[in-house]
């Protein structure tokens, strides 16, 4: 006969009392082995189990928690909530109340349930996950957010104030109409043409249109369509799907319009765009939707376009090099940014500007001479505003003492400049006697330099002082009386 024939109700009752007394010392150590927090209430919203852990959470001891009501230890518990409603949670950011924890924890997640029997709710448990690292972790992370959002609106700011209308500086009449007139495109959504030599700022009044407008908050994207090959330059605009094509990522790639989405992009050299793409391009405007290589879904954008160029696209139009729809589109409001040549009177301006900026920067006070000054107001300045700045920049590395001289400046800016004054006024622009001028300036300066010390001029020169007498002779520079 069986064991548990021969036994009593008593010892079937004895029997399984151990088995409980068993099961409930395996279930209290797997709550105090783990580094979760664990909680338990009753029907009421009493506390009858609490594990070491959030003992530990709270800082303390588990035989002055038993038995509490749970809003009386955990000031903002969801659990009695629970015990009404029968619901589940699973993994939610619970803020803790202020104090809730020694060790100022602000947040943990937590995983909580009502405990049915049949349809009658009898208690309610709680998981709350505080692993250390965890929590570290998410502080860290949120410190990380906040710090990088706070550069995101600090990057908006910089970005805001460095490319305002205040920073495009000019006097010139004819300068000052262009710049207001970039000033109004700004407060519309109208696409814009900006046209211009190189070197005259069309990137500068593309950056402080769409800062002065409603989508400087939003990306503003620039493309140099010149740059990029023919062949990339779809891909570059509009993107493509996986395994588009050999070498394409295998999760794709979105395009410029897609990443500037609400903001702005700004197609640099638009002159030098392919016939192919002017088509797409011209859809873009048109539709306001872009397909990606290898999609087979529009993709709607919210983009503004400026455009630029310094070639004449009237002229590419009569050569079919240009699509005429396209450039009707893109001029919609049409910006023509003046050479530095038809606005002279800026560059006296500029020279101080670029000088004042540097003097700035380097705790200086280097000036320029009127023999250089002059000199520079007589060239062309093909490069423009860019190569005055480049030209500013290379004389002021160069000088040893605190004002710039004619010697300071490259050999190009006098032999490119249109007509020197003094050549100009005799009528005589032969090759040599405008080299003859270049001469003398150049040593009026060196001499102005070294206070007409003859013996260090020649030094300088390289020359013997009885041959830099002839030349100054022959130059008519009277060094004698200064």
């Amino acid at each position: 006969m069986a064991r548990n024939e021969k036994a009593g109700p008593h010892d079937r009752l004895e029997e399984k009392l151990k088995k409980l007394r068993k099961e409930k010392l395996i279930f209290e150590k797997i709550l105090d082995i783990s580094a979760d927090g664990f909680l338990i209430v009753d029907e009421k919203g009493c506390i009858i189990e609490i594990n070491k852990a959030y003992c530990d959470f709270l800082a303390m001891k588990r035989e002055d928690i038993i038995g509490r009501y749970v809003l009386d230890v955990i000031k903002n518990s969801k659990l009695p909530q629970l015990l009404s409603t029968g619901e589940t949670e699973v993994n939610v950011v619970h803020k803790l109340a202020v104090g809730q924890s020694p060790k100022k924890d602000r947040y943990v997640a937590v995983t909580r349930a009502a405990v049915k029997d049949g349809d009658k709710i009898i208690a309610a448990v709680g998981q709350i996950k505080f692993s250390t690292d965890t929590m570290e972790l998410a502080d860290k992370l949120h410190k990380m957010e906040t710090e990088l959002q706070y550069y995101k609106d600090e990057l908006k700011r910089i970005a805001s104030n460095k490319y305002s209308f205040e920073n495009i500086v000019g006097r010139n009449e004819k300068f000052l109409e262009v710049k207001r007139m970039a000033e109004k495109a700004a407060k519309s959504d109208f696409t814009v043409l900006i046209t211009g030599e190189t070197g005259t700022g069309k990137e500068v009044f593309a950056n402080a249109i769409h800062y002065a407008s409603n989508r400087k908050n939003h990306p503003f994207l620039r493309i140099n369509c010149a740059a990029i090959p023919s062949e990339l330059l779809e891909s570059e605009l509009f993107g493509y799907e996986e395994g588009s094509f050999t070498g394409a990522r295998r999760e794709g790639k979105k395009g410029k319009f897609e990443l500037a989405d609400g903001g702005t992009i700004f197609l640099d050299e638009i002159g030098d765009m392919p016939l192919s793409m002017q088509a797409k391009i011209l859809r873009v405007l048109q539709e306001r939707e872009i397909e990606k290589i290898g999609g087979h879904k529009t993709i709607p954008v919210n983009v503004r376009v400026i455009a630029a160029t310094n070639q004449n696209l009237e002229e590419k139009i009569k050569k079919n090099l240009f699509r005429m729809d396209l450039y009707y589109r893109l001029n919609v409001i049409q910006i023509k940014i003046p050479p530095l040549r038809e606005r002279s009177d800026d560059i006296q301006f500029f020279i101080d500007y670029f000088l004042g900026e540097l003097n700035r920067k380097y705790e200086t006070s280097v000036s320029i001479s009127p023999e250089a000054v002059r000199t520079l107001n007589y060239y062309s300045w093909p490069g423009n505003i860019r190569e005055l700045k480049n030209v500013i920049e290379r004389a002021y590395s160069l000088i040893e003492g605190n004002i710039i001289l004619g010697s300071h400046l490259p050999a190009n800016i006098f032999i490119k400049s249109s007509v020197n004054p003094s050549v100009a006024g005799s009528g005589n622009k032969t090759l040599t006697n405008m080299m003859k001028q270049i001469e003398k300036e150049l040593l009026l300066d060196l001499l102005s330099k070294n206070n007409f010390n003859i013996q260090q001029t020649a030094r300088e020169l390289g020359l013997h002082r009885s041959t830099l007498y002839k030349k100054l002779d022959r130059l008519d520079i009277n060094y004698k009386t200064n």
